[in-house]
């Protein structure tokens, strides 16, 4: 198996390291800035893999591959420093969601071949991140060379991968902040709607929790047209204005706009598989309009 460096431990590269080093690649190097925090991550490796700071950057002989890990902000910076000492061919590949491979250009002129490969999952400790790969879907972008290299990556780490133009890395990383971001945002708001209704924030998440779990639970089956249920499925009108009435009467006005322009996203979606609504749909959508 192909030598690494990994530049940048915190929990994405720490995870990394981790996982890679169970599956049979030798994790060579890990560059920090934290020596203490990192040297605890390289002692669960073998064998060990040494420890350099980012300062020490010169010391780093060529591996096969390198992953940076760093924060996005920190990516350009790390490429046009490692360029300098880059030495001979390698492979280089950074872990941005939103960053395309051609933020590595100066190591590309330096014969690398570069790429990026973005784990779709939330990583909250190198531990847990690196049992989360497995069943992942990784999106891979960047040189031939490069992308074949991280689909056996992949593959070793029993993840999946699909690949994307490099000019579409932003709209995809747009579409990753929705789903897990956002989502998230979302039940934080479904959370103080029910606090209003007098229901302590923690008890709120535990009675959205199982709704929000069979919502996912019924996506794995079904397309979301088929999964969404509830008000506007049903262009339900007179539930609508019952809502906005709350809604107006505890000051809810930023999250109703964002309630109404989310339900015309909604019927959008269901009006060319539900014809026999659309009458309904089109009297609610007015409802809406009139509301924002």
């Amino acid at each position: 198996m192909m030598k690494i460096a990994i530049i940048g431990i915190g929990r994405m590269g720490g995870a990394l390291a981790l996982a890679l080093s169970k599956v049979g690649y030798t994790v060579e190097t890990l560059v920090t800035n934290d020596v203490s925090k990192t040297s605890a991550i390289a002692d669960r490796i073998l064998p060990t893999p040494r420890v350099i700071l980012f300062k020490e950057l010169q010391k780093l002989a060529t591996p096969d591959l390198i992953f940076i890990t760093t924060q996005d902000d920190n990516v350009a910076k790390v490429a046009i420093e490692l360029a300098k000492y880059i030495n001979s061919e390698c492979t280089v590949l950074h872990t941005s969601g939103s960053l395309s491979s051609e933020i590595l250009s100066p190591l590309k002129e330096k014969s690398c071949y570069v790429g990026s490969l973005h784990p779709l999952v939330a990583i909250s400790e190198p531990q847990m991140g690196m049992e989360n790969f497995k069943n992942a879907f990784f999106c891979l972008e960047g040189d031939k060379e490069a992308v074949d290299i991280c689909k056996s990556i992949v593959t070793n780490l029993q993840g999946h991968s699909f690949f994307i133009p490099t000019s579409s890395k932003p709209l995809y990383h747009a579409s990753a902040v929705m789903t897990a971001g956002h989502l998230v945002t979302l039940f934080q708001i479904a959370i103080r709607m029910l606090g209003e209704c007098g229901i302590p924030s923690d008890q709120a998440q535990k009675i959205l929790l199982p709704l929000a779990k069979s919502v996912f639970s019924n996506l794995e089956e079904q397309s979301p047209t088929e999964a969404l249920t509830g008000t506007f499925a049903r262009a339900d009108t007179e539930t609508l204005r019952k809502h906005l009435s709350l809604m107006n009467e505890h000051a809810l006005d930023n999250i109703k706009e964002l309630y109404l322009k989310i339900g015309l996203l909604s019927l959008d979606m269901i009006q060319s598989r539900k014809p026999d609504l659309r009458e309904k749909i089109e009297r609610m959508k007015a409802e809406i309009l009139r509301n924002l």
